[in-house]
């Protein structure tokens, strides 16, 4: 049997995840960022899930989602209802798991043309 490696062209896809750092395509991050199938929003103002509040959901709203994955860093982390209520109130589903889960879920649904954002929180440097 003949494999072969073929990576998208039609979307932004994660290709590596670790504790401090994920590459999208060919591009290494290593501050919490937002992505979409079509956009990637650098530098996103969170730490730590236990920073999220309402005022953050407006950000990720702005990628248009159908659905959204929070990325949470190593470890699943629940974050405040406020946060999780601001998708729900729109009629738009939410999840948290760790950013490994996040990353392999997002590149499944993004390959299927699902209108998909995930959130990456990483520790600050």
């Amino acid at each position: 049997m003949d494999l072969s490696l073929d990576r998208p062209g039609e979307y932004l896809f994660v290709r590596r995840v670790d504790e401090r750092a994920i590459t999208v395509v060919d591009r290494e991050l290593t501050r919490s960022f937002l992505l979409a199938p079509d956009r990637l929003v650098e530098d996103w103002p969170v730490g730590d899930a236990g920073m999220l509040d309402a005022g953050h959901v407006e950000a990720i709203l702005a990628l248009q989602p159908e659905l959204v994955l929070l990325g949470t860093g190593p470890r699943q982390v629940f974050p405040a209802a406020a946060f999780m209520a601001g998708f729900l109130r729109k009629g738009i589903g939410v999840e948290a798991m760790n950013n490994a889960a996040a990353a392999r879920t997002y590149d499944l649904l993004a390959s299927e043309g699902r209108r998909v954002a995930v959130a990456f929180i990483l520790p600050a440097a």
